[in-house]
């Protein structure tokens, strides 16, 4: 099946019922929703809109996750890191293997963007084939400018 190039979502979707771990929960009865707006060809990234009720309870990240936060309130707090709220407009990134302990006060609506890591030798040889594509190829198609500086 092949993938469209450009795909469009929007925040509103209907979002599905999904758990939080049980053994994570510290306080109350978090319910939580999400629904996967997009993925990545490779299956490494992906754009998730999720929910979540008042609740406090502990996140482990098996993968990167930076998140903004679109409606409500959070207080995240973390090993070195003190308790803080954050709301509308927020923007948090969550290296994998971080731990975070989140209090939701009352409602909270984030768009989260995910990608799994690769071990650094992957990602530096990927790097490498992608330099040398550039390289190698014609320049009859103008360069798209990097948004991060990296291109």
């Amino acid at each position: 099946m092949s993938r469209a190039l450009i795909e469009t979502g929007n925040t509103s979707v209907e979002l599905e019922l999904r758990p939080i771990e049980p053994s994570w929960v510290i306080e109350g009865n978090p319910v939580s929703h999400s629904s996967i707006l997009s993925t990545s060809s490779d299956g490494t990234a992906s754009t998730i809109v999720w929910s979540c009720t008042e609740g406090k309870f502990n996140w482990y990240y098996d993968f990167d996750e930076t998140i903004m936060i679109l409606e409500g309130s959070i207080v995240i707090e973390s090993d070195g890191m003190p308790p803080k709220r954050y709301g509308p407009g927020d923007v948090i990134f969550f290296r994998d293997g971080a731990h975070a302990k989140w209090h939701v006060e009352g409602y909270v609506k984030k768009i989260a963007f995910c990608r799994k890591t690769n071990p650094a030798l992957i990602g530096f040889a990927v790097r490498v084939i992608n330099k040398l594509k550039r390289m190698m190829s014609a320049p009859s198609q103008p360069r798209p400018a990097s948004l991060i500086g990296t291109g």
